[in-house]
């Protein structure tokens, strides 16, 4: 029987459209303004929309700074971050879940609480060690405090601990060995955590501005936060170029999270928590 729609159905779907529009606004303006002239965007004059659309912020943005170069550096250090925290995530998810071992709960408890320590709180100590390692300036800095991640393992002990402990042993009596019942069995069926933990990391790996901003002083070392700082004068700010540059680095996030939107909204669903 079809579903007869009532008053309220419209008025959600109304307050919903309102509440779309209102998220999409800054987004929206900050296109529009990529489009407009520094002159336009500081005199407030032309409205939302650009009176005279101009490509000039998008040519500055590329002509006056190694752009491509920090995409480059963010691409490879978000790509590296996302694939060795999803490996390092599901591993540990998997012991915890299924192994029985002295301090299992002490240690979870542990790693748990780390998600509670803001990140400004190790910030010294961990610049100390980058430091000490002979890594500020490079990459390296970037990527190696961030290979795990303390809410990945434990969104993946929540999904794996749902997997059947037939279904595995069943898998071992076959001769399969835990790498093999990791990759064959246990990954496809955590997939859409897996997606969902990937885009996560990714955006925040390709969003990370202050740690960027403290490690890295090479120019051919940025990543493309630091962009926005970058093209900011120190008298005036040229906004439109701003506002393009801003624009560049949302495009990657975007074609991601549409990639993988499906798995993505999937792992959001399963929780896998009890």
């Amino acid at each position: 029987m079809p579903h007869k729609h009532s008053v309220w159905d419209g008025v959600v779907i109304a307050v919903l459209a309102v509440a779309a529009c209102i998220m999409l606004l800054p987004y929206a303006w900050m296109v529009l303004s990529s489009l407009k002239s520094n002159m336009e965007i500081v005199s407030g004059s032309g409205g939302l929309f650009p009176s005279q659309p101009s490509l000039e912020g998008y040519q500055t943005v590329f002509r006056d700074a190694p752009f491509v170069t920090w995409l480059f550096n963010s691409l490879v250090t978000s790509v590296i971050i996302t694939a060795i925290t999803l490996f390092t995530s599901s591993l540990a998810g998997y012991i915890f879940a299924k192994y029985q071992f002295k301090g299992k709960r002490l240690l979870f408890v542990l790693i748990l609480a780390t998600m509670m320590i803001p990140f400004q709180v190790i910030m010294i100590p961990t610049y100390l060690i980058t430091a000490e390692l002979g890594l500020v300036n490079s990459l390296m800095a970037i990527i190696l405090p961030n290979l795990v991640s303390s809410y990945g393992v434990f969104l993946a002990k929540q999904f794996i601990e749902e997997i059947p402990q037939d279904l595995l042993e069943a898998a071992r009596m076959d001769g399969a060995g835990e790498f093999r019942l990791m990759i064959r069995i246990i990954s496809p069926l955590i997939m859409p955590m897996l997606s969902a933990l990937g885009i996560f990391t990714f955006m925040n790996s390709w969003n990370n501005y202050l740690w960027p901003l403290i490690v890295l002083n090479d120019e051919s070392k940025m990543t493309v936060p630091l962009a926005l700082v970058y093209f900011n004068g120190t008298h005036q700010i040229n906004y439109n170029v701003v506002m393009s540059a801003a624009v560049l680095i949302t495009i990657p996030v975007i074609i991601v999270f549409l990639i993988f939107q499906k798995q993505f909204i999937k792992g959001l669903t399963m929780t896998g928590m009890k």
